[in-house]
């Protein structure tokens, strides 16, 4: 399983820090293309962990730096489907705007018969992190 999948399975799970943390796993070595769209997807799955803590303005803030980074992978990129992801994590947004409640987060769906193909990098060298003191300063 790449670190994509696993990262994938986080978010759906609702474990967004974890999920954050694998995911940067992936963008860290990455150069090409797929770092911004890694970026992304870390800045979604920490809007949800923000928001999970009830800090709302962190959460909006992630929140829009995902959203206008995935507009440029939209459709569908590695074969999730990046259109619904956008959408959803867009009702999200306004969700949380205005303090809504009753709302869920979205889920990543992948197109059928596809599956997140992302090259797995190298093992990290060292363990993740148990603190999320820092986790927020991934900005670029």
């Amino acid at each position: 399983m790449t670190l994509l999948q696993s990262g994938i399975e986080l978010f759906n799970d609702g474990e967004f820090f974890r999920c954050h943390e694998v995911l940067e796993e992936a963008w860290t070595p990455e150069r090409g293309p797929l770092r911004l769209f890694l970026q992304s997807l870390i800045h979604i799955a920490a809007a949800f962990h923000h928001h999970q803590r009830g800090n709302y303005a962190g959460a909006v803030a992630q929140l829009r730096k995902g959203l206008r980074k995935l507009e440029a992978y939209l459709p569908s990129c590695e074969g999730i489907d990046t259109g619904r992801l956008f959408r959803e994590s867009r009702a999200a947004l306004e969700s949380i705007e205005v303090h809504a409640e009753g709302w869920d987060y979205p889920l990543i769906h992948l197109h059928e018969g596809r599956r997140a193909q992302a090259k797995p990098p190298a093992p990290p060298a060292t363990p993740l992190k148990s603190s999320d003191d820092d986790w927020h300063k991934k900005d670029s």
